[in-house]
């Protein structure tokens, strides 16, 4: 196993975790969990850079 490909899964685990803990409705926590799943590195990027401060307003 490659090192990169570690890290992905570390960093995916670490963000839907974080996701589950935010105080948003469940279908909000499954929607955002698929989608930065499906996407990869690209979702882990916008997540933590962006999405991560962000989903308690866009999900209320």
């Amino acid at each position: 196993m490659s090192i990169i490909y570690i890290i992905g899964i570390v960093l995916s685990v670490i963000a839907v975790l974080d996701i589950l803990k935010k105080p948003i409705s469940m279908g909000g926590k499954i929607i955002t969990s698929i989608l930065v799943l499906i996407t990869s590195w690209i979702g882990l990027a916008v997540y933590f850079l962006y999405a991560k401060d962000h989903l308690t307003e866009w999900f209320k």
